[in-house]
């Protein structure tokens, strides 16, 4: 699965769940449940938290794709 900036997040933790999870935490996104959290784009969720999309993006992809 290759994650970009405009896929969902709640597809993400269907998919990867065990490995995205973390990342997402880190960035300071707790409630990965709630519906406005699943319903985010990646772009949505760093914009939102400060942080670097690209930068985001190649770590959890590096880590989803192993």
């Amino acid at each position: 699965m290759e994650i970009t900036k405009d896929t969902i997040i709640g597809d993400i933790i269907d998919n990867h769940a065990e490995v995205a999870a973390p990342f997402f935490f880190e960035l300071g996104m707790h409630c990965l449940g709630c519906p406005s959290a699943r319903g985010e784009t990646v772009e949505e969720a760093c914009a939102v938290h400060g942080a670097d999309v690209n930068a985001f993006l190649a770590r959890l992809n590096e880590a989803v794709n192993k």
